[in-house]
């Protein structure tokens, strides 16, 4: 009888531990918004910022970023020292924000110098979600956007 008991009570446990799930479809839902790069100062260089949102319940991972325009990279600044990272968390509900003196992309070995007016085409790439595409505004290189990105 406390065999039978200890085993309902299990599976009643296990049954409503698996009815608990949020009502996220356990995916990231990532967008993209205030995408810029300040036009090239150097010939071989540039920077680039954005913001890439997850309004998902399950974090993901930038894990890349192509251009056609060159080779980019990831760096983010740790005491105030700008370092390569291979992957940066999108967190759940949250964001990852590339900005000036903070996380940033670095186009090198650029096969064009982008002017102002211009757009690059970037590729982002994740651990769990699809690519995404983003037309990147060149705009002037002392430009510093309103939203504080």
């Amino acid at each position: 009888m406390k065999r039978t008991a200890l085993l309902g009570a299990g599976l009643t446990a296990a049954l409503l531990l698996t009815g608990c799930g949020s009502s996220d479809d356990g995916k990231a839902e990532l967008s993209v918004s205030g995408a810029y790069i300040p036009q090239p100062v150097s010939d071989s260089m540039a920077a680039g910022f954005l913001t890439v949102s997850n309004k998902g319940g399950t974090k993901d991972e930038l894990t890349s970023v192509t251009s056609d325009l060159g080779e980019v990279t990831m760096h983010e600044t740790v005491d105030s020292a700008m370092q390569e990272v291979k992957n940066l968390d999108v967190p759940a509900h949250g964001q990852l924000v590339f900005k000036s003196g903070g996380n940033h992309l670095m186009f090198e070995k650029l096969k064009r110098k982008p002017k102002q007016g211009e757009t690059v085409s970037v590729e982002l790439h994740f651990a769990d979600s699809d690519p995404v595409t983003v037309e990147m505004p060149v705009k002037s290189a002392t430009y510093t956007p309103k939203t504080g990105h």
